[in-house]
């Protein structure tokens, strides 16, 4: 009896040591080149959709920014200037973490009875943060031909790359478009028309 007991216990010994055996290395390699692998593929998607989302801020604020060009115009009969941002009623922030907004142009030349008002404004939305595309709105007078009315034209111009940070002195892009008198603004080559 003495021996089977023995055998019995060896035998549970063993067996026990089998369930307590755990992982391999290489098994935890393999497991943790193919999290690696995953997540290598998940990121940049991710950090796409991230910059998307900033951009469609400044997609809406530009494009805001136009359509309250178009309405200030039509109630005083001039496009707010650049230091009239408050004008447009947007209630936006002219800073936030990747565009600074800002308008060119608009507003009137001269004083008094001999005031000018501008034909053209371009509302710019400026990259603030790398690996963002800048944004450029423009409203401009125009007269239909066949009617001989004034209308206001906007167009919301895309730019095709992600931009830098603007160098200080230059700022925007302020050759993004280009005003007709008779057609809407249309988007220089390196911008596309939204």
């Amino acid at each position: 009896m003495k021996t089977e007991l023995k055998a019995k216990f060896l035998q549970h010994i063993l067996n026990k040591k089998k369930d307590d055996q755990g992982f391999t290395l290489i098994e935890l390699l393999v497991v943790i080149i193919i999290i690696g692998i995953l997540s290598a593929i998940a990121l940049p998607s991710f950090l796409n959709q991230a910059n998307k989302a900033k951009q469609s801020e400044a997609k809406t604020y530009v494009g805001s920014m136009n359509r309250s060009q178009q309405a200030y115009f039509a109630e005083v009969g001039e496009f707010a200037g650049s230091s009239e941002f408050g004008k447009l009623g947007l209630g936006v922030q002219t800073n936030t973490d990747n565009y600074k907004y800002a308008i060119s142009g608009g507003g009137s030349t001269g004083t008094g009875t001999n005031a000018t008002p501008a034909t053209t404004v371009m509302n710019q939305a400026i990259v603030q943060k790398n690996a963002v595309k800048a944004y450029v709105g423009g409203v401009s007078l125009s007269n239909i031909a066949a009617t001989s009315e004034a209308t206001t034209l906007a167009a919301l111009c895309e730019g095709i790359n992600a931009k830098g940070i603007p160098n200080a002195a230059t700022g925007a892009e302020a050759d993004a478009l280009t005003f007709g008198s008779a057609t809407a603004p249309t988007c220089k080559s390196t911008y596309k028309k939204l």
